[in-house]
């Protein structure tokens, strides 16, 4: 044998050795792992969506909410840590997604658009009915979108009430974008717009929280009802296919269970303060 197979085989098994090594220094180094293209999610949303989603109070630029609470029940027997932070309006959470600056997007409704750089993963997590806001001392009839036409309103920048109802209200309909709900609810109030356009759900939680439930009521039928989904930025290196799928199966199953309708009925109290 030569020198130089001496001297390759000689540090092919001290190679082996440091690995072995290696190996039993750090013995919890795989089982922390969890086998995914990523261990951190890190995750945003519509700040704006008691009781699924808003800011902590107690820790600033957290988010906490049913939604929050059922993502965390989805990833934690798969290993994988959640940092659900607030980034921003809702448009700018949109605009990160579209950058791959966060992982996950914790609740949004399906767009054309959205659809170029998220993918969203079944099943929704639950179906939202969006309503006519209006002050009690001011009803109009409503029965259908075109009783919106000549009329003022107002919702969250760069919100989506499912790609229908968007198309016909960009093309016949004045819709004012602002950043924050509760300002929209105030100009209402204030009689600066006619109607509010917002979840039913939120709607609700909002106007209680605000001490204004009894200043407006929801026209019915709602104009629309739409599945909100998880979805996963296209330039996220979380977004794998083995995840999705991983996913998607906690999802299923804790949907089946209809576990985010009591978390909806236990962080809706903890918003408006009358939890135990």
């Amino acid at each position: 044998m030569s020198v130089s197979s001496l001297n390759t085989e000689a540090f092919r098994q001290c190679f082996r050795a440091l690995a072995l090594a290696l190996a039993a220094s750090f013995p919890a180094l795989a089982e922390t792992q969890s086998g995914f293209a990523c261990d951190t999610l890190m995750v945003s949303g519509n700040p704006e969506y008691p009781p699924l989603l808003w800011q902590s109070d107690q820790a600033p630029g957290r988010l906490i909410g049913a939604v929050p609470a059922l993502l965390q029940e989805i990833v934690e027997p798969l290993g994988v840590d959640v940092r659900v932070r607030e980034k921003g309006s809702w448009a700018r959470v949109q605009r990160l997604a579209q950058l791959g600056e966060i992982d996950l997007v914790a609740g949004a409704f399906i767009t054309s658009e959205r659809i170029g750089y998220m993918d969203y993963v079944l099943p929704p997590m639950i179906q939202l009915p969006t309503t006519v806001w209006v002050p009690k001392e001011r009803p109009f009839l409503y029965r259908h979108w075109p009783d919106l036409l000549g009329k003022r309103g107002s919702t969250l920048i760069n919100n989506s009430f499912g790609q229908r109802f968007d198309n016909y209200a960009k093309a016949n309909l004045m819709i004012e974008g602002v950043r924050s709900i509760d300002q929209s609810f105030l100009m209402a109030r204030a009689g600066r717009v006619d109607y509010v356009l917002y979840e039913q759900l939120q709607g609700q939680v909002k106007l209680q929280r605000l001490g204004l439930a009894d200043h407006f009521i929801a026209l019915a039928p709602p104009i629309s009802r739409e599945g909100l989904f998880f979805a996963f930025p296209k330039g996220s290196p979380c977004n794998s296919e083995p995840f999705r799928e991983a996913f998607m199966e906690r999802l299923t199953l804790l949907t089946e269970q209809r576990r985010l309708e009591a978390l909806i009925d236990e962080y809706s109290a903890l918003y408006l303060g009358t939890g135990s």
